[in-house]
């Protein structure tokens, strides 16, 4: 089993991190919130007293951080961790940030003959708890087939997006298009049940037609539609209104970049900046429902 150096226990990465302590790897942990590595340590993890420490005599480091700044300033500089690593050390960087900054750090690392890839994650934290998360890479293919026994822990879907900063590419990508099916059905719904219909009858033919997509069948935001969905349980667990807020705004970064053209994107990323304005922030995107309905 392998030497892995695990940084940042939130909500996704804490769970990921258990995953490959219960695949028998030897993990070293560091968050700064004391609880996140309690919780790795009671289950068998040795606590680092920095993300430094951690990484000494690691083999994999795993990362999973919550933005850009985060992600660079752990890695780049005189304190980074490049410069604490070995080489040939393998480096999973899962945090969905900006595709130039995984470009940076990617290209940092690489003259630090320090193989990374970026491999941020679909399928929230029921995935991220059950081992079926998506992994969507860029960087190397060899660096790839290295890190795969890993991710095959973590995950169950990998897909190989290409070169560094594909893999965010196409994350931000998808959750723009989440972003956007999600407030679409919360309009719909919410406009059928103000003309007087059931929202459960209504999500049901939607699902069978070709209004059908992954809210209405897996995730529906009405309440008591899907009694496992975080709308029949307050809003509360899964993927936050900021955490689609941020993807979204990298996803305008992108456009901007690129000079693409994003305009549902944009429109989207307007309703759940109004929707987090209004105190919402912490509660699933699937709230955005209750824009609507107001």
């Amino acid at each position: 089993m392998s030497r892995i150096a695990f940084i940042g226990l939130g909500h996704m990465g804490g769970p990921m991190a258990l995953n490959l302590l219960k695949a028998g790897h030897d993990l070293a942990v560091f968050d700064l919130v004391p609880a996140a590595i309690k919780t790795l340590v009671d289950a068998g993890a040795t606590e680092a007293d920095s993300a430094q420490t951690a990484v000494e005599n690691a083999e994999v480091v795993v990362s999973m951080l919550p933005a850009s700044k985060h992600v660079e300033g752990l890695y780049l500089g005189e304190t980074g961790l490049l410069k604490y690593v070995s080489n040939n050390t393998l480096v999973l960087e899962c945090s969905t940030i900006a595709p130039e900054s995984a470009r940076k750090v990617a290209q940092a690392a690489h003259e630090c003959n320090v193989r990374m890839i970026d491999a941020p994650v679909s399928g929230g934290t029921g995935g991220a708890v059950a081992g079926t998360l998506t992994f969507i890479v860029g960087g190397d293919a060899d660096d790839l087939e290295a890190a795969r026994p890993y991710l095959e822990k973590m995950g169950k879907n990998i897909f190989h997006a290409g070169a560094a900063g594909a893999g965010q590419v196409a994350k931000i990508c998808n959750n723009m298009l989440l972003g956007i099916l999600m407030a679409g059905t919360s309009e719909a719904l919410a406009l059928g049940v103000k003309n007087g219909l059931d929202p459960k009858v209504l999500s049901d033919i939607i699902a069978k037609s070709s209004g059908r997509n992954w809210a209405t069948e897996l995730y529906n935001p009405w309440p008591g539609v899907m009694e496992h969905a975080p709308a029949s349980k307050g809003y509360a667990g899964g993927f936050g209104v900021d955490l689609m807020l941020k993807d979204l705004g990298l996803a305008a970064e992108a456009a901007l970049t690129t000079r693409a053209s994003v305009p549902l994107g944009e429109l989207a990323r307007n309703l759940y900046s109004m929707h987090s304005a209004q105190g919402n922030g912490a509660q699933d995107f699937s709230s955005i429902l209750n824009l609507f309905k107001k």
